[in-house]
């Protein structure tokens, strides 16, 4: 009998682009550096979404999350209706590439203490993905070989 797949140390990981089509809604909500952040907070409450990246014109400059919201506006005691996103946003934006591994892109959150990371190719943004993304591909990557060994062991074909 054939194997269906090949077993190896490393484990199957889609890319980044892959994560990115299976997306239901490929839209990236983004604010300004001068948009206050009650707006931007409203925006991520309207949307149901934990960040907003932060873009002037075509440039990414920045991200925007619920913890900076927390962080910095609340524990700060300043006011979410005067103070624009700039003073809050990360400026220092971590990205990928389309061609990365959910595997690569899983370390890297892990490590930087990220739950939303930006695709990049050439300087263009070309969508955002979660943590929640990465682990919906982990469950679908598992429950894949599960079947696939389910199949081997009963000699069934897929």
């Amino acid at each position: 009998m054939i194997f269906p797949f090949q077993l190896s140390d490393e484990p199957i990981m889609t890319s980044v682009a892959d994560i990115l089509k299976s997306k239901p809604q490929a839209v990236v909500h983004t604010t300004t550096p001068s948009t206050t952040v009650f707006d931007a907070v409203k925006l991520m409450a309207e949307k149901g979404i934990g960040a907003l990246l932060v873009t002037e014109g075509e440039q990414l400059v920045g991200i925007v999350t619920e913890r900076d919201y927390a962080r910095k506006v609340a524990l700060m005691s300043r006011s979410s209706r005067e103070t624009p996103v700039r003073d809050i946003m990360t400026a220092d934006v971590m990205f990928v590439r389309p061609d990365q591994t959910s595997s690569e892109c899983m370390a890297l959150m892990t490590e930087n203490r990220l739950r939303h990371l930006p695709v990049m190719a050439d300087g263009k943004l070309l969508g955002l993905i979660s943590i929640g993304d990465l682990v919906k591909d982990i469950i679908s990557e598992q429950r894949f070989i599960i079947e696939q060994l389910e199949h081997y062991i009963t000699g069934e074909r897929a």
